[in-house]
This record gives structure tokens, sequence and C-alpha cells, in this order.
């Protein structure tokens, strides 16, 4: 069976899509306000008590320069862990229970819709 090059460039660009897409970035921005007291996003964004989340939707964990993680955030980011879709939506919704020994002291987001809509909120800061 012949597979021609369009229905391999949409299978290619179906599977890319990150599986929050459909969250919603302006939603958000207001649930992200729960994070702002220790994380930045934008141009002029700095590290605080956490790093700077620009760039952290598919970046690798623990790649904030200058940026002091902790001991298990760094044998995690040692391991290849990935910030993909699925992986920081179960640390957004426990932080503690995914990641025993984080420096994160954030109980973690309640809803889904919520946690799908901050992802489609940093996904929007490359």
């Amino acid at each position: 069976m012949k597979i021609n090059l369009m229905t391999a460039a949409a299978v290619a660009l179906t599977l890319a899509t990150p599986a929050f897409a459909e969250g919603d970035a302006e939603v958000g921005e207001k649930v992200f306000r729960k994070c702002k007291a220790c994380h930045q996003v934008g141009e002029d964004a700095k590290n605080r008590v956490g790093p700077v989340l620009n760039g952290i939707v598919g970046q690798p964990a623990g790649a904030v320069e200058d940026f002091k993680y902790s001991k298990v955030m760094q044998e995690r980011a040692a391991e290849g862990l990935v910030w993909t879709d699925e992986e920081l939506s179960a640390f957004l919704a426990s932080p503690k229970k995914y990641m025993k020994g984080t420096k994160m002291s954030f109980a973690g987001l309640r809803k889904d819709d919520d946690i799908e809509d901050v992802i489609a909120y940093l996904a929007s800061f490359e």
C-alpha cells in the first residue's frame, strides 16, 4: 500500500501536535497567576524561586541556566526527562507526588482544563 506525500505529511503533523493543543492560552494566562509568585514568562523574565518557563514545553528538564535545581530534578534531567505535555500535566497536577523531593511547594492544579490551559499558555512562550 502506497502512502502519498500529502498523507505522510498530514500524519506527521498530527503526531507532532501537542496533546494539549486544545487548551486555551488566554484562560491559561489567568490560571498562571497562581504560578507568578515563583515563575516568570516573557521577554524580560528572570529566575525567581522557580526558573523562567519560556520554552518549557518540549524542553529537557533542568535546562534553565543559572537556576539551582533540586537534587531530584537534576537526577531526572540526567535520566533524560523532557517536559512533554504529558509530563508537564502529571507534574502540574501534583508536583510532590510526581517528583518526590522537588523544591516546588505548589500543591498542584486540580482541574484538567486548568492544566491544559496553562500548558497552552506556556507553549506560547518559545
